[in-house]
């Protein structure tokens, strides 16, 4: 799956119907590929990007602008990754590049205190209801690490319920699967994670709120936090189902267990303030990060004075980081959150990706082709499936060799999509009437060859 020859590039190929004509057209992805095999584990420096969810190899970015990316081999593709959600105004936007610019002639790093830190915390609370105070971290993993680490020094007890399918960084105590009954706790989902602190975890299904209860019930008095993804992100795109977030919300009040907002994704994405502001919803500790760092690196978590000043140096659950607050990612995220607060911009968004999920859905009915397309907001995801997916089950039985073929014609075509089955489709304000009307249309034909 990993690795390949040259020769993996024959499947896209073959199945967008170009074969002979465009046999060269990867030839640079396919060496570049070859080389990094030698050195990096895989080829990759994250698992997804080896394209192994799609059985090809990986193509090779040189270069990216506005709603475009352009390979090593000189292909232009039309883009729903964006770096996996980060770039919300497009790539490479003006002023976004002309901050980061600005910030590195003055240095990329100091580890010391700088007013464009205040100002990004500033920002934030400025944007979420919920959040009284935030400390800036590097990654998503990190941010959510450190709100598990609050919620237990907070509430004083150990166990985590978080949801099936949701995936919240690669910290030990989240890489964890279902144990083999409701309400059980988790096994360990990937080598190196200690069966002691995957037993801190218990996972429930997503949308299941009777599984939450139970989960609650059993271990009463022992759970420290509900960790959820307020929209099921990563394992595609999964709403939840009415009165879900909101039923959790009054559990955790009822039980004293804290509510974890992994909002990775979703900050700033679904709104200024998130899936809490489009749901009418209060976590009590918010994970945020993706958007926020305008495509350099950076994170945050945020809540409640109370539980926020147990942090150090004031209090003492610990937490650090030699590039948290960078003064370049701060840059970025300051430029990049003053325009979202600008008037339109997620109207836009809205209208954009309204246009291309309409699209999608005529383009496979035309073909035949039974899918299901879940969207909120700038983000979706089309389900090769005739059934409604409120769930990772159900996200599972779902057509993945279909995906693949659609995922090879899309890209034979001209248009980027996340290389599996289970990630969104992400639009930015870069996307244009014209972006989406060719991506509908290669659609209609990636379908057709689907339906045949």
């Amino acid at each position: 799956m990993f690795c390949k020859s040259f020769d993996y590039f024959a499947d896209i190929l073959m199945i967008a119907g170009e074969m002979e004509e465009n046999q060269n057209r990867y030839r640079e992805s396919a060496r570049a590929f070859a080389e990094a095999c030698r050195v990096l584990p895989g080829g990759v420096n994250s698992p997804v990007r080896a394209f192994g969810g799609v059985d090809m190899g990986p193509v090779f970015v040189a270069g990216a602008k506005g709603s475009k990316i352009f390979d090593i081999d000189g292909n232009e593709y039309i883009d729903y990754v964006g770096s996996w959600g980060p770039m919300i105004l497009g790539h490479a936007h003006p002023s976004v590049i002309g901050a980061v610019e600005a910030a590195a002639r003055k240095g990329t790093s100091f580890g010391a205190p700088t007013l464009a830190e205040t100002a990004l915390a500033q920002k934030i609370i400025a944007a979420f209801d919920s959040i009284e105070k935030v400390r800036l971290l590097s990654s998503g993993t990190e941010a959510v690490m450190t709100a598990i680490r609050l919620a237990r020094g907070y509430t004083k007890k150990d166990i985590i319920i978080k949801m099936a399918g949701c995936y919240h960084g690669h910290s030990d105590s989240l890489l964890v699967a279902a144990g083999s009954g409701l309400a059980e706790n988790a096994i360990a989902s990937s080598a190196g994670v200690p069966d002691s602190v995957a037993k801190l975890t218990v996972v429930v299904p997503y949308n299941d709120i009777e599984a939450v209860k139970a989960a609650l019930a059993k271990h009463k008095g022992k759970i420290a936090a509900v960790l959820v993804e307020p929209v099921g992100a990563n394992m595609g795109v999964v709403p939840p189902v009415e009165g879900y977030l909101e039923t959790i919300r009054e559990l955790c009040d009822a039980d004293d267990v804290l509510l974890i907002f992994d909002e990775v994704i979703t900050g700033f994405r679904l709104s200024l303030g998130g899936a809490q502001e489009r749901f009418g919803i209060k976590a009590d500790i918010t994970c945020l990060g993706k958007i926020i760092g305008g495509g350099l690196p950076a994170a945050a978590v945020g809540g409640r004075v109370d539980i926020m000043d147990i942090l150090a140096p004031t209090g003492p659950v610990y937490q650090a980081g030699t590039l948290s607050g960078n003064p370049i990612a701060t840059a970025a995220a300051n430029a990049t959150l003053d325009i979202l607060a600008e008037k339109g911009c997620y109207e836009k968004l809205e209208s954009s990706a309204a246009m291309l999920e309409a699209g999608l859905a005529e383009a496979a009915k035309e073909a035949g082709v039974a899918v299901t397309i879940n969207r909120v907001g700038s983000i979706q995801s089309c389900f090769f499936t005739d059934r409604p997916v409120r769930t990772f089950a159900d996200v599972q039985s779902t057509d993945i060799q279909r995906f693949k073929k659609f995922f090879a014609g899309m890209l034979g075509r001209g248009i980027y999509l996340a290389p599996s089955a289970y990630e969104a489709m992400f639009v930015s304000l870069a996307h244009s009437t014209d972006d989406i009307e060719r991506t509908i249309e290669a659609a209609r034909g990636s379908f057709r060859q689907i339906g045949e």
